[in-house]
């Protein structure tokens, strides 16, 4: 049997306005499934995000949802968390969006530890605004703004996030559609933040520039580089040169913020 994914859609919100082969429709499946898999009550549950492609997901979900401020989805979806401990709040962007713009929001909310999943869609690109380098566009790619190819180093969002402080850090690649959401729900599931990382394909802006002749290439590319992490342990550094890790990469349990600052309320009214 089919899944129903339409009693997740709000009415009238399709077709959407991903590209054809645009990875970010799995990952909308994916997070549909995981929360329907948590028992998540809709409305009590916020789904948070900024600006670019990845970040227009949640307007076509039936929940409860704030389409924010470039960068800021982080520190908006923070202050629904505080305002409402018990809401289930889920954050959904892209590269840019996360770790430029929004890079200061996002390691400060792994900081906190705040309990909410922010699911990343890394296509290494700035999608919607033209296709510009982002912090995790690779060396030597090319972007709109770097048609030479990117001399910058990457960022790697699953190690910033462990820097970071965040307790559940997790990676997949949209070629593998069915853990997308065993990890979001994994991370859902989590007393704590939650990051995971989608490695994701932007045929428009990101594939033609890169001599990636079709969509299949893409998938192909992300499904051949990715390495489980249980396996990578038994590889050497050379096997594992140019290659991804995936699956739960980092967890451990740490008091979570909202919880904590609960305490700070009491004992500031003297309880």
């Amino acid at each position: 049997m089919s899944y129903d994914y339409e009693k997740s859609i709000r009415p009238g919100k399709l077709p959407h306005i991903w590209c054809p082969g645009c990875g970010h429709g799995i990952v909308m499946k994916g997070l549909i499934r995981a929360m329907d898999t948590c028992g998540l009550d809709r409305t009590n549950t916020a789904i948070v995000s900024g600006i670019g492609c990845a970040s227009r997901l949640p307007g076509y979900l039936d929940a409860c949802t704030l389409h924010t401020a470039h960068g800021r989805a982080a520190a908006f979806a923070t202050g629904v968390k505080m305002a409402k401990p018990s809401m289930n709040v889920i954050v959904c962007g892209g590269d840019g969006d996360g770790t430029a713009i929004g890079g200061n929001h996002f390691i400060h909310a792994c900081r906190r530890n705040i309990d909410m999943t922010y699911v990343v869609m890394n296509n290494f690109i700035y999608g919607m605004t033209g296709g510009q380098f982002s912090p995790c566009t690779p060396t030597g790619a090319k972007a709109s703004t770097t048609p030479y190819g990117n001399p910058d180093p990457v960022f790697d969002i699953s190690k910033l996030a462990i820097g970071a402080g965040a307790t559940f850090v997790a990676r997949t690649t949209a070629a593998h559609p069915r853990e997308i959401d065993k990890l979001i729900t994994m991370g859902i599931k989590h007393k704590g933040m939650a990051i995971i990382e989608v490695l994701d394909d932007c045929p428009t802006t990101y594939g033609r520039r890169n001599k990636f002749r079709s969509v299949v290439d893409m998938m192909k590319h992300l499904k051949a580089n990715a390495v489980p992490a249980v396996a990578a342990a038994k590889m050497t550094a050379e096997q594992l040169q140019g290659k991804f890790l995936t699956g739960v990469l980092f967890q451990e349990e740490r008091p979570e913020y909202t919880a904590q600052y609960a305490e700070v309320i009491k004992r500031a009214q003297g309880a």
